[in-house]
């Protein structure tokens, strides 16, 4: 749902504390631990899809970084920081689908085991973080994107794990290459929900804004 000017401005009190902060800490560390650890487990096990979901690790704990940084700011300001983190969650869309393109043409066959292992970890560690911030997930358009790039972590992560299933049965890089499209999917769907929500926080700012000063110059 988006919020109002007013009715973010009210609950950033609430929900820009010690709570929301000492959350994104917690999930900015587990973010740059599965990012290092997925990384190189797909390298490894020639896996696409570990390797998109490591760089999604990488760029939610930009993300979680971003939003310490403009917690307790101004609706337009962290509106502001929505925008940047929603086209570069877009950006990232793109790149995996490109990838998974990419990785068609090579008929390589990643290993089942590590991706079967690796993926129930990532989560793990993804549904830990959804579920510590679900509470944030109707605040302002920073908050909601936060809660976003959670939610398609834990999804993003099923289908790994379906993946590897299918690359076990099948022995073919195919499931991971689907995997890695379907990563894509909801990078570009999470993406413009997050744009579109700052974009709307953004206008009503302005508008407030204006008129504002409209009240103070007929003062």
């Amino acid at each position: 749902m988006v919020c109002s000017s007013c009715a973010a401005d009210k609950a950033a009190p609430n929900k820009n504390s010690l709570t929301w902060q000492r959350a994104l800490c917690i999930a900015l560390t587990i973010n740059v631990i599965m990012f290092a650890a997925e990384l190189v487990a797909g390298i490894l096990g020639g896996s696409r899809a570990l390797q998109a979901d490591a760089l999604d690790f990488l760029g939610d704990a930009a993300n979680y970084a971003i939003s310490l940084g403009v917690t307790g700011l101004a609706l337009a300001w962290r509106a502001r920081a929505a925008l940047v983190k929603g086209a570069t969650i877009f950006g990232f869309g793109l790149y995996v689908l490109l990838s998974a393109l990419w990785a068609l043409t090579r008929g390589t066959v990643p290993h089942a085991e590590v991706m079967g292992a690796i993926g129930f970890v990532a989560l793990l560690a993804n549904a830990g973080v959804a579920l510590m911030l679900y509470r944030f997930r109707d605040g302002d358009a920073n908050m909601r994107s936060v809660w976003i790039c959670s939610r398609n972590n834990a999804i993003g992560n099923v289908a790994v794990l379906f993946a590897a299933l299918g690359v076990f049965g099948t022995g073919s890089g195919l499931p991971d290459i689907i995997v890695a499209a379907i990563m894509a999917g909801l990078a570009l769907w999470g993406g413009a929900q997050i744009l579109r929500h700052a974009i709307d926080e953004l206008r009503s700012s302005e508008t407030t804004s204006e008129h504002l000063s409209f009240t103070w110059a007929g003062e």
